[in-house]
């Protein structure tokens, strides 16, 4: 099984887009088997085999791919970028305390914080909109590498606080 796992691996690889695809497809049908797998794919130096790993593990929507998804908001390519934060809204409420970690770590990253936007903007359940608000507000304000992190801190303890309910 896992040589076929490799081979649609490397079909991401090809130059036809319709063997790249139909490769993803399988991938995705293969589930939880495939996300190891793509997620070394996503630091390929290869965008498309990067674009292809991340719109896989977005259909996937494994947590396992947390911490990954989270650091490929930082590549280099938009469209690998915006698929990467697609994917964390797909795997839901799991992706929010590693992505508020990631920005009290690291609030002084751009692109992390346009991907970390992105996600919780997308965010539709009410109960979290309202926990990631003062979030939001310091993403968008005028000093967001310093008052990111306090404002993380705190929807971290009111997401920690309501997932312990």
């Amino acid at each position: 099984m896992n040589d076929n796992i490799d081979s649609l691996i490397a079909d991401l690889n090809c130059d036809d887009a319709m063997r790249c695809q139909h490769a993803r497809r399988a991938l995705v049908a293969m589930g939880e088997r495939a996300v190891g797998p793509l997620t070394e794919a996503l630091f390929s130096r290869k965008y498309w085999v990067r674009w292809e790993a991340a719109k896989a593990l977005g259909q996937i929507g494994s947590p396992t791919a947390i911490q990954s998804l989270i650091k490929v908001l930082e590549d280099d390519a938009p469209a690998v970028r915006w698929l990467a934060a697609e994917g964390l809204i797909a795997i839901g409420q799991e992706a929010l305390e590693p992505l508020l970690m990631a920005l009290i770590e690291h609030a002084d990253s751009l692109l992390l914080r346009e991907g970390a936007h992105h996600v919780f903007y997308d965010t539709h359940r009410a109960d979290l909109h309202e926990i990631l608000r003062p979030v939001m507000r310091e993403l968008e304000g005028s000093e967001p590498s310093v008052e990111v992190p306090l404002a993380a801190k705190k929807s971290l303890t009111e997401l920690k606080r309501i997932s312990n309910r």
